[in-house]
Formats: structure tokens, sequence, C-alpha cells
């Protein structure tokens, strides 16, 4: 791959997909950023559970308010450093971690998100292959495991899924951008339909907004209402920590801080409650509480409602998977080698891993999953830590954008080898606290908190050290 470099940029810091670019999105594609990553299966599933965590409906709705404010807040911040200077968030962690040393926080990003991008595409798969049944059903003899764990008609839909959401990112940014504009209003069109089919055939008063069998009162409530909180903010932080992957491409910080109103504490809340709607709705209306949207789609006696509400949940996978999974790692591993790897090579990169990690089996191994993914989940709270306190506290919020693609010993972000010793020293522990949270059987009282413990102790080590070892700050090349 052949391109003209700027003067002053190394090869092995650049390529066109990495340097900036013009900004031309405006809060409408933010909003509709969040609706693709909010409306999903797995969006569905976890707006349910947090109405059956034995919660009062208001105690509830307090919970999911106060989690989704801190992610806005969270995804305002994480969004700046990137909007101001146009680039990715692999980029930015150059600020912190130095030019070569930003590959740890970006191939830990991409190795999360590849994990996740299997198991997306294999769970909106098999839902895909209920509705394939209830039309052929004669396609049952091919349901059954057959190579690596999964079955031909397993591996139809997998791989179906899989081709699709790699045409729509192969068709590049802009093409990803009118996607998810369309997208999340679809399945919002799909969602409210459902909503009222489901009131009408069970009756408003059979509508509960407590999904749960036994409810909790005074400090037991209070304690769940603070751990339903920390579970809004814990499953929003894989995308909020690249969420400047997309605020790069915005024209201000206005429209950024527009587009994350309308589409965290709004979208979620207006999503959460058509979804316990729904659910709650299916238990009168099938004798069975449903919390799987396709599979609950997939029972209502009309073929075209089936057919729609398939293609809807389908399209919101596709949404999700490419703006959460897709996009992320494109950009992790072409930072690796930039004039070996392009963004698009970097997605097909990911894509291609997915397959071979068998999402299926990971997910079918509880354990297998936990020790995978939650390990590599320990390391997210203290990357939040490190970066901001890096970009607000220690560099002031100033960017030399030049220097984040200089190589050279002299370059602003080179420090020792091109690496920055202070953040990796301050990740390690940071993270070693979190996984010792999460794998300790005393400790299980706070794994929910994880994110919370993990961004502060990364925070306050990278603070600490930064000041005394007296890390430099850049000159006020690109004041925020």
């Amino acid at each position: 791959m052949t391109e003209q470099l700027p003067k002053g940029y190394s090869p092995r810091l650049y390529n066109q997909d990495l340097g900036p670019l013009p900004q031309k999105w405006n809060w409408y594609n933010i909003f509709a950023f969040w609706m693709s990553d909010v409306h999903s299966v797995g969006g569905y599933v976890f707006a349910a559970s947090l109405f059956a965590l034995g919660l009062a409906s208001w105690q509830v709705l307090i919970a999911l308010l106060a989690g989704i404010c801190i992610v806005q807040l969270i995804a305002n911040l994480v969004a700046k450093p990137s909007q101001q200077a146009a680039v990715p968030y692999p980029v930015i962690c150059r600020l912190a971690f130095g030019v070569f040393g930003a590959n740890i926080p970006a191939v830990i990003r991409g190795l999360i998100a590849v994990a996740w991008y299997g198991i997306q595409t294999y769970l909106a798969s098999s839902a895909l292959i209920i509705v394939v049944l209830r039309f052929f059903p004669q396609m049952a003899v091919y349901a059954e495991p057959h190579f690596a764990g999964l079955s031909y008609l397993g591996w139809f839909g997998f791989l179906s899924l899989w081709t699709l959401q790699a045409l729509v990112f192969w068709a590049g940014m802009e093409s990803i951008r009118r996607f998810i504009d369309w997208a999340g209003p679809i399945v919002y069109a799909v969602m409210f339909a459902l909503a009222g089919w489901i009131v009408w055939k069970a009756g408003w008063a059979n509508i509960s907004f407590t999904l749960a069998e036994k409810s909790l009162s005074g400090w037991q409530a209070f304690g769940q209402i603070i751990v339903a909180t920390a579970l809004v903010v814990s499953y929003f932080s894989g995308p909020t920590l690249n969420f400047g992957d997309f605020s790069r491409y915005c024209r201000t910080m206005k429209d950024v801080r527009r587009g994350n109103f309308w589409g965290l504490p709004v979208n979620f809340l207006a999503f959460s409650l058509v979804t316990v709607v729904i659910v709650s709705g299916t238990l009168p209306v099938f004798g069975e509480m449903l919390h799987d949207p396709i599979a609950t789609v997939s029972r209502i006696d009309n073929d075209m409602a089936v057919l729609l509400g398939a293609f809807a949940f389908v399209t919101a996978t596709i949404g999700i998977n490419i703006v959460a999974n897709f996009v992320s790692p494109a950009f992790d591993f072409a930072n690796v080698a930039p004039s070996k790897i392009s963004w698009r090579a970097g997605g097909m990169i990911a894509a291609v891993a997915s397959i071979f990690i068998t999402p299926w089996n990971l997910f079918n191994n509880p354990l297998m999953i936990h020790y995978t993914l939650d390990i590599l989940a320990a390391f997210i709270g203290p990357l939040f830590g490190i970066l901001l306190v890096d970009y607000y506290l220690v560099k002031k919020q100033k960017i030399d954008v030049d220097a984040l693609f200089d190589d050279s010993p002299s370059g602003r972000y080179y420090f020792d080898g091109g690496v920055n010793w202070t953040a990796v020293k301050a990740l390690v522990p940071a993270t070693l606290v979190g996984v010792a949270i999460t794998f300790t059987p005393a400790l299980q009282g706070m794994a929910n908190f994880a994110w919370f413990t993990g961004c502060f102790l990364g925070g306050l080590f990278f603070l600490v050290l930064a000041r005394r070892e007296q890390v430099r700050a850049p000159a006020p090349m690109v004041a925020g």
C-alpha cells in the first residue's frame, strides 16, 4: 500500500484511515450510532433484566437514568480528544501510552471486539434459525450439531450474517453512516408495532413494569439500585471506550453532546420501557415470559409480521456489530502496522478471527467465556481512567496532532522507545485488582463495580506517577 505521507509523518504510524479526516457528521449521526448500539437482541435482554431485579418500576427508572447519565458524561469526555484532533481511539491512545505503546490498549480493545463480534453474530444467527424453522420445519434435520460444534443450518445462518456484515463494512465508513441512520428507526417502528400488538392481545391491565417474582425494600432495594446503575455503565463500557472512532467525524462537540443526549438517556429510556411492555405482555399472550425478541416475533400468527420482525432485529444486530465490534478492531489492528494493514484489512482480520474462535463453543461454555472475556474486560476500566486523566489533567486538553505520527526519538509522544512506561505501570496493577475482584469468591460483591474500581485506580496511579516522573505535557498546538 503506497500513499503520499504528510511531511514528518512516519509510515509506521500513519495511513489515510488513521490520519485526520474531514468532519461532516452532525448530531443525528451520533444519535443513530447509539440507536444502533442499543437496539439489539442483547440490548433488549439487558433492558428487560433491569426490570427483573426485584425493584419497583420507579426504582428501576432511577437506576436506569443514573447509569445512562453517567455513560453520557463519560461518552462526552471520551469524545472530545478524537473530535478535536479528528483521529480515532488508537491514535489518541498515543497521547498517554506513546506512539508504539498505544498498541497495548488498541489490541486489548480489538480482542474484546473480536470475541463479541463472533458471539453477537452467533446469537443473531440462532434467532434467525428459529424463524427459518417456522417456515421450513423440514429443515430441522439439519439443525443437529455437525462440524466444529455447529449444525449445517447453524453454519448457514452464521455465515449468512457474517457475509452481510462484511459487505456493509467493506462499503466504507460513509455507507456505515447511512446504514445506521435508518437501522435504528426501523427497529423502533417494529418495536412500537410489536408493543401495540402485545397490549391489544394482553390488555393493558395485564402489563406489569416489574418482571421479578419477588420485590425488595429498604436497604436491599437501595443496594440493588446501585448495582443496577453500575450494570448500565458496565454494559456500555466497550463501545464508549472507542467512541472516539465515531466522534472524530463530528463537526463540533456541540453535535456530539446533542447526539449523546438523544441517543443515550432519551433513547435508552424509551427502548427500555417499550421492551418491558413487550416482555411483560408475553406471559398472558403466550403463557410464558419470552426475553428474546425474535422468539417473541416467531410466535405471532402472521407470517408477514414474523418476516418483518425478524428482518428488523437482524438489521439491529448488524448495526450494533458494525458500530461496536467491527469498526473498533479495524482501527485497532490497522494501528499496529499502518503501512501494511488498512482499515478494511484490519476489519477483515477481526471478522475472520471471529470464525476461528468458534464463538458458539465459547458462548456455550460459561467458564471459558468468563475467563476469556472477564480478564480482557478488567483492562477497560483502567484504560478509561488513564486516558481521561492524561488528556484532561496531565496534557490539559492540548494535542500536538503532527507528533502523534512522529516516531523520531525527539518526538513529543515518543517517550522511552515509543512507550510511555508510566501508563503501563498504572495499567498493570489497576488491571490486576480488577481481575482479583472478578475471580476471588470473597470479593464477588464488588464484581459489579469492577469498572469503577479499575477506572479510579488506573487514573489515580497514572496521575501520581506522571507527576512524580514529570512526564512532559505538549505545547498548546491544538487547544480544546
